[in-house]
């Protein structure tokens, strides 16, 4: 197959854009594919999911100022480890970071997790029945504290119900 830009050279790669539902196909040679601005695998222009951090750990909450503009840099008192190091590696040097960075760290959290600062990862379907009624009793509860505020007696009558069913199961499982 020919480069669609080009026509000259071998398209060698093959692009699948989907911008606003609307899906696009496009067959390039490496040299057009660089002119077009493309990531190319394996090159240093290439997008990684350490760059999606690294965008997102500079992210400074207001009234909290940056480790190199502070005259002494946010450091965890165990592993030496700067707020400046980890928001240009992605890593913690040990657990006890999560506490020292803690303030920055929960407005990454939010944007990370659509509002939420715990994430809850994915259950195992067989061995995670358990935790999964936790999770749908938790999640009733909220809806139920809503309701309440809302004044939505009748929904927050039925979520009530609800969740003392999911209890009774919980507790026989």
């Amino acid at each position: 197959m020919r480069c669609q830009e080009c026509g000259e050279r071998p398209a060698t790669l093959h692009f699948t854009k989907i911008v606003n539902g609307q899906k696009n196909e496009y067959h390039l040679c490496e040299v057009c594919a660089k002119e077009r601005g493309e990531a190319i695998p394996g090159l240093n222009n290439s997008f990684s999911i350490h760059n999606l951090l690294s965008g997102l750990l500079s992210f400074e909450p207001s009234g909290v100022g940056g480790g190199a503009s502070q005259p002494h840099p946010l450091r965890c008192d165990r592993c030496g480890l700067t707020y400046s190091q980890f928001s240009q590696s992605g890593f913690f040097g040990c657990a006890h970071c999560y506490k020292v960075f803690g303030e920055r760290l929960e407005p990454l959290f939010r944007k990370v997790h659509s509002g939420n600062v715990i994430h809850h990862g994915k259950i195992p379907r067989r061995s995670g029945s358990r935790l999964q009624l936790k999770r749908e009793i938790e999640h009733k509860k909220n809806q139920l504290r809503r309701a309440v505020d809302q004044e939505e007696f009748e929904l927050a009558a039925r979520l009530r119900d609800e969740i003392r069913a999911l209890e009774k199961r919980l507790a026989k499982s």
